[in-house]
């Protein structure tokens, strides 16, 4: 009897190897800023993170036949201050993945006090994409961001604040736009203003104080334009953490511009629902935000 225990568990390991492709790291010459963490990184919750001081990428390509050439950087949410890896990253990259999606989790740099940080990471994974778009089977015009929470305003300054990338560097990445082609915000913190933003992803990645500036700098729905990329946004009416009129605020300056969003506003679900499985209707979004990509002709 032990041998097809033997075979079975040599099987699950080989899949969970198999699920993820590619581990890189962000900054493999060093980062252009520092949020200044000397403590270790630590995991807790299983998988969990905080202390967060070098960005890395996690790579889960789909299979060949099923590669539709899209790709999605995730963003995990955590107010700024932790990272909820495991439902609103790894297991989004995974059904992703099954879709025929490449998922690609990042793991960003926390602020601690430098809120040029995380921004630069998510501009840079989206270069690194496109890069080697090529080498994994991504048409460099379908690489989307996504995020859930503090994420989502991580995805969301990403997608309305960006580049088109140097033309004229001798780096390859360099070279790339980091503007995403789409964006997937779950329940997103969008504003900073004290009315309804979400004071802990502020404190954490802005500071205590009232800098005005920074304050409009990272009021992504005042940063919404003509230029900004289609967006399907998911959250729930009884979310009491980031209020809905964070993502109503967006869907409704994208509709000044006329940028094509498509907002999904769950009766239940509460905050930070991500991919489980809860036996409520606001489950079923990853397979809505499936038919999208098919609506918006991103996937077939």
């Amino acid at each position: 009897m032990k041998k097809p225990k033997l075979i079975l568990l040599f099987l699950f390991i080989a899949g969970v190897v198999m699920a993820q492709n590619k581990t890189l790291k962000v900054w493999p010459n060093s980062a252009p800023n520092d949020n200044g963490m000397t403590e270790p990184e630590e995991k807790y919750d299983g998988v969990r993170v905080r202390n967060v001081s070098e960005a890395e990428m996690y790579v889960y390509l789909p299979e060949a036949e099923k590669n539709t050439g899209a790709a999605v950087v995730i963003c995990p949410g955590g107010g700024y201050w932790i990272e909820a890896m495991d439902h609103e990253g790894y297991d989004i990259a995974r059904f992703l993945q099954e879709k025929g999606i490449a998922g690609i989790v990042l793991k960003y740099r926390l602020p601690y006090g430098n809120h040029e940080v995380p921004s630069s990471d998510a501009r840079q994974a989206i270069r690194i994409v496109r890069a080697n778009a090529k080498e994994w089977g991504i048409n460099p015009e379908k690489i989307g961001i996504a995020g859930s929470s503090a994420g989502g305003h991580l995805a969301s300054t990403a997608g309305t604040v960006f580049d088109y990338g140097n033309k004229e560097s001798s780096d390859k990445v360099e070279q790339q736009s980091c503007r995403p082609d789409f964006m997937l915000l779950l329940y997103p913190v969008i504003t900073m203003d004290e009315e309804f933003t979400h004071l802990g992803s502020r404190e954490n990645l802005i500071g205590k104080g009232h800098d005005k500036e920074l304050v409009r700098k990272y009021s992504n729905e005042l940063n919404v334009s003509a230029e900004t990329p289609p967006t399907f946004l998911v959250l729930a009416d009884d979310d009491t953490a980031v209020l809905p009129k964070n993502s109503i605020s967006f869907y409704s300056k994208m509709k000044e511009f006329e940028v094509p969003a498509e907002l999904h506003i769950f009766a239940e679900g509460g905050h930070g629902f991500g991919i489980r499985k809860n036996g409520i209707p606001a489950d079923n979004w990853p397979n809505l935000f499936v038919d999208w990509l098919k609506a918006r002709e991103i996937i077939e």
